[in-house]
């Protein structure tokens, strides 16, 4: 098994750039796609469900092609009914095939996320094949360094560089991401690109940084992918992607496509390998053991076309899907509520 892609969006999860995204990762994954939101990043904010709600009707509608199966996973807060270290909450991530975090604080994200369940078992499902999306707050938070923007840019704090989740350490990579690279909304009179800090204020962030790390500034309504098996990088949408190490900085533009050496020495590596924990497998074997016991996404689709036919009072077409569910393995008891799948 190889690690799943990587998607990065400068702003705009729900715009046609987003989309697009999505589905260059959903058109590599198995059928139904499995997909799960992240609360975390805005796990402080009071509507933070309705936030991830809107994601994810948007992310259903336009993976319609794809079966997609989305389920929201409000890990909110460590140490309330809503933690990140909840297994029953986090249940639908342990067989995720596309995991996605977006808006909210990065430095938030980070503080809930670090040495959490739910952020194991996210690397540990991106190691077999899962492809993760980040947008907003959750892009910055999964860098090697944050950035804390509302801090700074909303209460005047000191310009400093946190740690963040650093996802990519174990891949031999230091990369740090700013999104909305060419934010202009303060117009002439307020810089605002750089994630809203302006010029002036990203280089102070910059100068904190180690000379090993590379920064990934996104432009607004603009993916990068990341294929690690392939070891390239692709940048889709209406902007470009820039890489900055210490002076040197480099622009690429929408279309272009370029190695993984230009983000640093990439280190190849087998899922169990380095800095997850075993039980974390064990989690996620047992939870694959469990899925072998429901019926596929193939037979819940004739089970659905069986009802529709039944419905209309079709009943030779009624019997055939019968036959095609039960050479698939499974039972169909009629019962007054409705049919219910048996596996033989």
């Amino acid at each position: 098994m190889t690690p799943g892609k990587i998607a990065f969006l400068g702003s705009g999860e729900t715009s046609h750039a987003g989309g697009a995204a999505f589905e260059r990762l959903a058109a590599e994954l198995p059928r139904p796609v499995r997909v799960v939101i992240l609360e975390t990043p805005a796990g402080f904010e009071p509507n933070s469900a309705q936030v991830a709600e809107r994601i994810s009707d948007f992310i259903r509608t336009r993976l319609a092609g794809f079966s997609a199966k989305v389920e929201l996973i409000p890990a909110r807060k460590r140490g309330t009914a809503f933690s990140p270290d909840d297994r029953g909450i986090l249940a639908p991530l342990l067989e995720a095939d596309l995991v996605f975090m977006g808006p909210g604080s990065p430095t938030y994200a980070v503080r809930q996320l670090q040495g959490s369940l739910a952020w194991d078992v996210t690397r540990a499902r991106h190691r077999l094949g899962a492809a993760l999306a980040f947008a907003s707050a959750a892009t910055i938070a999964v860098g090697a360094w944050s950035l804390p923007v509302y801090e700074v840019y909303k209460v005047g704090e000191d310009v400093t560089a946190p740690p963040g989740l650093n996802l990519f350490s174990d891949f031999g990579l230091e990369l740090s991401f700013i999104p909305h690279w060419n934010n202009a909304e303060g117009g002439k009179d307020l810089d605002t690109s750089r994630c809203f800090l302006g010029l002036e204020r990203f280089a102070a962030w910059s100068r904190c940084l180690p000379p090993s790390n590379t920064t990934v500034g996104l432009d607004e309504h603009t993916w990068l992918i990341i294929d690690l098996e392939a070891q390239s990088c692709e940048v889709g949408g209406v902007g470009g992607v820039s890489l900055v190490r210490e002076s040197d900085s480099k622009s690429l533009r929408s279309g272009t496509r370029f190695g993984l050496r230009e983000l640093g020495e990439y280190r190849a590596l087998s899922p169990l390998e380095k800095g997850i924990d075993p039980g974390i497998w064990e989690l996620i074997e047992g939870a694959a053991r469990g899925e072998a016991d429901r019926p596929t996404g193939e037979v819940l689709e004739l089970e659905e076309r069986r009802r529709e036919a039944r419905a209309r009072r079709d009943w030779p077409e009624a019997d055939r899907l019968r036959q095609q569910i039960v050479v698939l393995g499974w039972d169909v008891d009629d019962t007054e509520v409705g049919a219910r799948l048996v596996k033989r």
